[in-house]
């Protein structure tokens, strides 16, 4: 079984010493990783360092890295290994303290969360978006800073840092012009000896004894270029032929910015995001805390400036207001079906009674187990509310056929109760013991599962003896008049004897 818990390493370094530096940086961590987790029970640890070589392989690639200090720590546990989530508290806590000058962040562990959070790191997903880049900035690290000091923060992180160690190229185009060279031509010679020719002009060689292509570029070794005058030692050539040979030295003059690590987009407009994620603490109440921060903030921004909560937690509110008009809807077609069936307002009535009950069960049941209201446990009561309406169409169904033989509503009751007590406790009990291996999340990923479990069992504790003791009081106190006999009236007005 493999369990991976994914830790994404962020480092700050020269982009000179950007490999080495990072290499340092991410042996020292998994050394401290190995510290932490017991060998008997860690699997392999995979350092994913910088970024590809290929914009082809960045672009179907989901890690979080944004340049060569950046990169990712893959570790996957052995079988029966201790919770991951204990390990990954336990690493948080250690590689903070141990490495303050970095940027630590875990991401979801398993599948389900990874497709909920879209590809993002982070379930909450802050996005800053407005026309001033700096300010924007700004904005995200307050945001950054309020948001980590809520209760349950961790991993609170800018996706877009502005500090980025950058060298910046000043060509002078009248000494390029004179030399017959343009600025295009500076920046393609830069970009084939410090990248390779592989980004601008990709070459291929089919090797004829095994029929395999392979990449053929040209680049700079890197230990050539350790400093400013190895670089302004670069030539500058044009494509076309009879162009002179120039040194980076004659064309142009460097100097050292800091510049944005990436930028974003989001309908055109830059944006800036701020990643956050709770610990130990329910993703909607987390998000609660959240909007009341983005709420005190945006009478400050500047026009044109928004900030938009998106994220998992966007689409667990659309979820659960999708399930709640769904679950609402079933009830009045329900109710709008059976009334058409008993040919009564009241009867359809009287059956939904049971329904509080399954409600306050299934809430009852999520408090006992500490488990959060999600969409498996929404299914689970639409489950639970199922099982117990049929329950209790049964119930008023044989009480008013004991009404046609004569019987009043208190009797009538008794009688259904009593009698239709077997059936309904044995569906009911079988639906329980079907859902309890569920609901004690057992085999792999089964914890996924287990609120809808959960919420049926604890549904239907509470909606059975409501259908069996609730719903037949009910139907004593309204259906004081006896059901119509539609066959009855049926016979009567085609003119037929009715017998008694």
């Amino acid at each position: 079984m493999w369990t991976p818990a994914r830790c994404a390493c962020t480092s700050a370094v020269l982009p000179a010493l950007a490999s080495k530096e990072a290499e340092r940086i991410f042996a020292a961590v998994e050394a401290e990783v190995r510290r932490q987790i017991p060998p008997e029970e860690l699997d392999t640890i995979l350092d994913n360092i910088g970024l590809p070589n290929s914009g082809i392989n960045l672009a179907f690639s989901d890690a979080p890295t944004n340049g060569s200090g950046d990169g990712e720590i893959l570790i996957s546990l052995k079988e029966d290994h201790h919770p991951t989530i204990d390990y990954t508290r336990r690493l948080r806590t250690s590689l903070a303290s141990k490495f303050p000058s970095e940027i630590f962040f875990f991401q979801a562990a398993d599948i389900t969360s990874q497709i909920l959070n879209f590809g993002l790191p982070a379930p909450i997903d802050l996005q800053v978006t407005g026309n001033d880049a700096s300010a924007n900035y700004q904005i995200a690290a307050q945001l950054r800073d309020e948001i980590a000091r809520l209760p349950g923060a961790v991993d609170t992180s800018v996706r877009q840092p502005v500090d980025y160690p950058t060298v910046k190229v000043n060509v002078d185009r009248i000494k390029a012009n004179q030399s017959g060279l343009t600025q295009q031509n500076v920046a393609q010679s830069l970009l084939i000896s410090l990248s390779s020719s592989g980004q601008v002009a990709p070459n291929q060689w089919l090797n004829p004894n095994n029929g395999v292509n392979y990449q053929v570029a040209v680049q700079t070794p890197q230990y050539d270029v350790p400093t400013f005058d190895a670089m302004q030692r670069t030539p500058i050539t044009a494509l076309s032929a009879g162009r002179p040979v120039q040194l980076l030295d004659n064309l142009a003059s460097l100097e050292r910015i800091t510049s944005p690590e990436i930028e974003s987009h989001y309908d055109v407009q830059g944006v800036v995001d701020v990643y956050a994620s709770p610990d130990q603490r329910d993703l909607g109440g987390f998000a609660k805390d959240v909007t009341r921060i983005i709420d005190k903030t945006r009478p400050a921004l500047a026009r044109g400036t928004t900030i938009e909560l998106r994220g998992q937690v966007d689409t667990m509110q659309s979820s659960f207001t999708r399930l709640g008009l769904g679950m609402i809807f079933a009830i009045v077609l329900v109710y709008l079906l059976m009334a058409v069936n008993f040919q009564s307002w009241l009867d359809p009535f009287i059956i939904l009674t049971a329904l509080p009950g399954a409600m306050a069960g299934m809430l009852w049941m999520l408090y006992v187990t500490r488990t959060t209201l999600s969409v498996p446990a929404m299914m689970g009561a639409i489950m639970g509310i199922g099982v117990a309406t049929a329950n209790s169409i049964l119930l008023v169904t044989f009480a008013n056929d004991e009404r046609g033989a004569g019987k009043n509503a208190l009797e009538a009751a008794l009688s259904a109760g009593f009698t239709r007590m077997r059936p309904v406790i044995m569906t009911a009990l079988a639906m329980i013991i079907g859902m309890v291996p569920m609901a004690m999340g057992l085999g792999e990923g089964g914890e996924q599962n287990a609120p809808l479990g959960r919420a049926v069992i604890g549904g239907l504790l509470f909606a059975t003896p409501t259908t069996l003791f609730f719903v037949p009081i009910m139907y004593s106190w309204l259906r004081r008049k006896a059901p119509l006999n539609l066959d009855e009236q049926i016979a009567r007005e085609a003119g037929e004897t009715v017998e008694a």
